[in-house]
């Protein structure tokens, strides 16, 4: 199903006039430096073709012949690779290999290059003939394209040589007549066709291996049956792998279709040209872009931020899609996750764009609570949400399987993951923060879940135990900060976990203490309304309960986030 839907999103770019992709036999690579020759095969100079953007460079996207795939051996690419491979030195401390490698690729092109009559190719293949490894470190930019990929460019020229229409020709003949031996039904298509053996690399796969992970890959024995060998266990055709991994390396190097959610980088796209499909990794990272539109963004950019924003609106108050069309129009969405050497699929949705604005307006409707902050994210994206319940806050701490299963649950409507109430719930009792973000968090979870009906804001007339037990120790907190206006920790600080799990023996104190706390207010009127709003809790609390479950103690928060969002909000007064 995903191959399929890669395929199918390959064959739509390459009839789509405004995007640049590979055409089979071909791949996107970084490119670093040009070596400018002559005809005579004489080396002129290295060219940095690099970008250079805020005073920082970064390799150009060069579409050459297909990478092949090395693995640990020595295989070169054609009229393209790394330095070491191209002039026989490098940096990387084993000058042997890097002759090896060097002669591997010489004898590369002549195999490829002898039959070809162009005059680039032959001075590719003229200067490798009397190209000395030992010169490398002699030329300029040395240091910098030492382990860099490189291309050749005739003197005099625009175009580099692997872009000459003879060059290519031949390329194509060449990986024609490489097809594999190994014919069977594909998987994909259902056709019988030559199986490839090995599939490209993916690159861009967050803690990945930067030359590239395998989504499919045998290298085992053990995982072989039928003495099919390597990739002829998953039959995919020759022509289906280039489609597929293409079309991925190109989602993972989009800005606009790609967001990381925990240890997955995640891409979107449509079944055909969308709006939706240009702003999907915003939608689900809203709140860090949206105070980027000063003056400095592009005015495009600004466009894009407004299309969102109405869209999430949209969304939540379940409006019609503005400017948008497309309900119908199927949209997808692919977490991937590092797995050593390979690539493994966190999640995978399919679903259209209407079911996507129903689903995603769904989670933002449970997630609306009364924010804390006038600057808290209306719409916080998955990334924020997850970090809430990692250790530190630090996103290595997000646990992977949590950052999936919730994915999962938003784009399908699906109860939340259990482990989410409980992992907020803990960093709750470990931190002693119950903020904006971890107060939506339980209410979704409440109201999803468990079908509470949690208010946004304040609600008198909730009498669940958990929620009043929450208010009320907000309210006895709050007794606390007005008779010590000085305090650096108060009861949230000590007894939050205590109260919040075994209200019974830790209630009781904490009354005693209050009377303590409201003796030394010093207007009238504030004790009146302190006892009168303690009352008013307490009126519907016949017993403290020995212990609370989990979902009591997620109202226990919802209380205690409420009741103090209505202190904040009052007048800076003295008064309750």
């Amino acid at each position: 199903m995903i191959l399929h839907a890669l395929n199918a999103y390959y064959n739509r770019l390459k009839e789509d006039n405004d995007v640049d992709i590979p055409l089979l036999g071909f791949s996107r690579q970084k490119i670093h430096f040009a070596l400018v020759i002559d005809k005579a095969g004489n080396l002129l100079q290295p060219l940095d073709i690099r970008i250079v953007d805020k005073k920082k460079k970064f390799p150009k996207q060069l579409i050459v012949p297909a990478a092949v795939k090395k693995a640990a051996g020595i295989a070169s690419n054609f009229l393209w690779d790394n330095i070491g491979y191209v002039l026989g030195n490098d940096t990387k401390g084993k000058p042997q290999r890097s002759l090896e490698t060097f002669e591997a690729f010489k004898a590369h092109q002549h195999l490829i290059g002898d039959t070809i009559d162009d005059e680039g190719m032959k001075a590719v293949l003229l200067f490798l003939d009397s190209w000395q490894p030992e010169n490398a470190p002699t030329l300029p930019y040395w240091e910098e394209m030492a382990e860099q990929n490189v291309v050749f460019q005739l003197d005099g020229e625009l175009r580099f040589i692997h872009e000459r229409p003879k060059i290519q020709q031949a390329w194509l003949r060449y990986i024609g007549e490489k097809s594999s031996e190994f014919v069977w039904k594909c998987l994909v298509s259902g056709i019988e066709s030559p199986i490839a053996r090995l599939h490209p690399a993916i690159k861009g796969v967050k803690n990945a291996q930067s030359s590239g992970a395998s989504v499919i890959s045998f290298n085992r024995q053990s995982f072989e049956s039928y003495a099919k060998t390597q990739n002829y266990n998953a039959p995919v055709s020759e022509t289906i792998t280039f489609t597929y991994t293409t079309a991925l390396n190109h989602l993972l190097n989009s800005n606009r279709q790609k967001i990381q959610i925990g240890d997955a980088s995640t891409i979107f796209w449509t079944e055909t040209k969308s709006k939706i499909e240009q702003f999907g990794s915003r939608i689900f990272g809203f709140e860090v872009e949206k105070d980027d539109e000063g003056d400095n963004k592009e005015s495009d950019d600004r466009a894009v931020l407004k299309d969102v924003r109405d869209f999430l609106e949209a969304a939540r108050d379940v409006k019609e899609l503005p400017n948008i069309d497309e309900r119908d129009v199927k949209f997808f969405i692919l977490g991937l996750s590092p797995n050593v050497a390979r690539v493994s699929v966190r999640f995978w949705h399919q679903s259209t764009v209407g079911d996507f604005q129903q689903k995603i307006g769904q989670h933002f409707r449970d997630l609306n609570i009364v924010r804390q902050f006038d600057n808290d994210p209306e719409f916080p994206s998955i990334w924020r949400l997850l970090r809430e319940t990692a250790v530190l806050k630090k996103t290595d701490n997000i646990s992977p399987l949590l950052s999936g299963a919730l994915t999962r649950s938003i784009m399908t409507g699906a109860s939340y993951p259990k482990s989410l109430l409980s992992a907020v719930i803990n960093r709750i009792r470990a931190d002693h923060s119950i903020n904006y973000l971890r107060a939506a968090m339980i209410k979704a979870c409440l109201n999803r879940n468990f079908e509470m009906g949690v208010q946004m804001g304040l609600d008198t007339e909730r009498t669940d135990i958990g929620y009043r037990l929450g208010r009320l120790f907000a309210a006895l907190e709050r007794v606390q900060e007005r008779a010590n206006p000085d305090i650096k920790a108060t009861i949230r600080d000590r007894c939050y976990g205590s109260a919040s799990s075994c209200p019974r023996t830790m209630f009781s104190q904490l009354l005693r203490l209050k009377n303590h706390h409201v003796s030394k207010l010093e207007h009238k009127g504030e004790v009146v309304n302190f006892e009168k709003l303690i009352s008013e809790i307490m009126s519907e609390i016949n017993e403290f309960p020995g212990h609370l479950i989990l979902e009591q103690q997620g109202l226990f928060s919802i209380g205690y986030y409420h009741q103090r969002a209505v202190f904040y909000k009052k007048s800076e007064s003295k008064e309750v």
